[in-house]
């Protein structure tokens, strides 16, 4: 069976961090999401996956190859231009194998979700649908679109952001497409699958199936929700077979020097040649590759840029430093501070207490 994985998007909500990679490519529990997303697959019974690609398209391929290493083939279509969800996966189509009738698998690449891949593929096979919706239910579903279905799960109604939703069960970017609809999207413009081609099938009366499986589902969009990602990875609380390393309370990468005295904690990830020096504590947040973190440091709920260097004393709290950038000692940032790559901040520059002097 083949998959189609879109990973065209370019996460500006998670600037700085996407300045020098795609957010599907950021490393989220070690690896980059789509790496978590292609195991998943994989596990499912998935062979071959089409990945679109769009924004620093090459990072893929440069990484993943041709699929061999992670158990799948691979291949990749860029697009010249944005073309929005289904103009996405009308662009792959060419690569697409097997007939009018056979079930193609779409992934965003930017979730990361603990769907039952196999069961939303039955589904769609049982019911004949022309597409299945995976739908996931949440609190507050006001800040979504929402997918109303009746009693036998047929989808009735695609609705934008409303004060007063009817349902609290929301798209969550994972579909099964019958073949034959991927090659009826228009070609060579921009199309939205959730604006345009969902609703055009409701009114033409075309069997558009909901499918809902609430376990775990995460949209990475946000410097707050890509640290929850990573750390319930490290933790256990969604599993992936692409994690490098145990289920734990932390997560070190190889070539990575954690002093004795540190303190890690809270499904920190520590990236590959990255240092952490005496007295430092680290908790719940994400390193990656090359940083260095000075001695008694703290850094919680924060994210560290490749090759970032935060000095001696440093407190970070929810913050958000780029690659490369460099905090000297005795700073302190809180409450979603973003210092982007290449950046220096003099020793004590910011501060959101008093002087400790």
């Amino acid at each position: 069976m083949d998959a189609v994985m879109l990973v065209g998007g370019q996460g500006s909500r998670l600037r700085p961090l996407t300045m020098s990679a795609p957010k599907p490519m950021l490393p989220v529990a070690g690896v980059p999401v789509t790496a978590h997303m292609l195991a998943r697959a994989r596990d499912a019974g998935i062979t071959r996956v089409v990945l679109a690609t769009s924004y620093r398209a090459e990072v893929f391929e440069d990484y993943f190859g041709d699929g061999s290493a992670h158990g799948l083939e691979l291949e990749y279509v860029t697009e010249t231009e944005p073309l929005g969800t289904g103009g996405a996966i009308r662009n792959v189509a060419p690569k697409l194998r097997g007939g009018p009738d056979d079930p193609i698998v779409i992934f965003n690449g930017d979730i990361l979700s603990g769907l039952d891949i196999a069961a939303l593929v039955r589904r769609h096979q049982q019911t004949g649908a022309a597409v299945t919706l995976h739908l996931t239910e949440v609190g507050d579903p006001r800040a979504f679109g929402v997918v109303p279905t009746d009693a036998d799960g047929r989808v009735t109604q695609f609705l934008e952001k409303t004060p007063d939703p009817p349902t609290n069960r929301i798209n969550a970017g994972c579909y099964v497409f019958r073949r034959s609809v991927i090659d009826e999207i228009p070609a060579g413009r921009p199309v939205s699958v959730e604006r345009e081609i969902f609703p055009g099938m409701l009114a033409a009366g075309t069997l558009v199936v909901g499918y809902v499986d609430s376990t775990y589902w995460l949209d990475l969009g946000t410097p707050d929700a890509f640290v929850q990602g990573s750390r319930d990875l490290v933790t256990g609380r969604i599993g992936s077979s692409a994690l490098p390393g145990p289920v734990g309370d932390w997560l070190v990468l190889p070539d990575a020097t954690v002093a004795t005295d540190a303190k890690l904690g809270g499904g920190s990830v520590v990236g590959v040649g990255a240092v952490v020096g005496d007295g430092a504590t680290i908790d719940g947040s994400v390193i990656f590759d090359g940083a260095v973190i000075g001695e008694g440091a703290v850094v919680r709920a924060s994210v560290v840029g490749a090759g970032a260097v935060i000095g001696a004393g440093v407190a970070l709290d929810g913050v958000v430093v780029g690659d490369g950038a460099r905090i000297d000692p005795d700073n302190e940032l809180r409450a979603g501070a973003r210092v982007f790559p290449g950046a220096v901040l003099g020793a004590g520059a910011i501060r959101f207490s008093s002087d400790r002097g």
